[in-house]
């Protein structure tokens, strides 16, 4: 049986370029991609490797604090920051 997460995340452009990855939920999480493609990647591998890390500690898996509807990006022109839904399947042993 497979357990499905969803997350927002947000991308900031850098001026030196790449994107900081944040992950508002999961504040431990904090990556980075040289492309935003790079940078999604990495946001889903850093969620899995968290909720991985939590079932096996018996630690509490937070809810997104700001959902976002699947496949919805939003841009915020201030911050140049994106926020996209972030989906994780893992299986449930």
């Amino acid at each position: 049986m497979d357990t499905e997460y969803r997350y927002t995340v947000i991308f900031e452009q850098l001026p030196e370029g790449g994107y900081n990855v944040l992950v508002p939920a999961i504040p431990e999480i904090c990556t980075f991609g040289e492309t935003l493609e790079e940078a999604r990647t990495m946001a889903k591998d850093a969620i899995q490797c968290f909720i991985e890390s939590a079932r096996k500690t018996g630690e509490r898996i937070p809810q997104d604090l700001a959902p976002t509807k699947p496949g919805q990006h939003q841009r915020n022109l201030v911050a140049k920051a994106w926020r996209e839904c972030c989906h994780v399947r893992l299986n449930v042993f």
